[in-house]
């Protein structure tokens, strides 16, 4: 008899990743696509003159955050990503807070990802083509100071 899975914990079957939600600051947009949600512990090598082993030692070092792209469909009149970006000035930009959540069956979130003190560093717009046969896509990718997790 095949198991209809009644008896199994909610817990065993990895998250979906295909409902999620981003909020920019205090406005939530709508994504395609996000990715880059990275962090790495740079490697300090060390080896002190009188090491009697005749190789380094590796250490942590700084910490290294990607930068997070954000894929969309491209909209008329929807300029956020463009107005966002022109106010870059010599080192002056607004930064937001940006919030991923991941989310489950009934909306609520399940994961959720904290960017802090984003701001935009390139943006992409949707090419061209002239016999082709998808959605315009607009990508912006984003910096940030540092991601925090949460499991809800």
């Amino acid at each position: 008899m095949a198991d209809d899975g009644s008896t199994q914990s909610t817990s065993v079957w990895p998250l979906p990743k295909f409902y999620f939600q981003v909020k920019w600051d205090a406005e939530e947009l709508s994504f395609q696509e996000v990715s880059g949600l990275d962090i790495e512990a740079q490697t300090i090598e060390y080896r002190h003159g009188d090491s009697p082993e005749f190789s380094t030692i590796n250490m942590p070092g700084l910490k290294k955050f990607s930068n997070v792209t954000m894929k969309k469909g491209v909209f008329k009149s929807d300029n956020k990503f463009w107005d966002w970006f022109n106010q870059i000035k010599m080192n002056t930009i607004k930064r937001v807070p940006v919030t991923i959540s991941l989310l489950d069956e009934a909306g609520a979130p399940t994961m959720v990802w904290t960017l802090a003190n984003a701001w935009p560093c390139k943006i992409t717009a949707t090419d061209l083509k002239a016999d082709g046969n998808e959605v315009a896509i607009e990508t912006i990718e984003i910096v940030h100071e540092g991601i925090t997790i949460d499991n809800a």
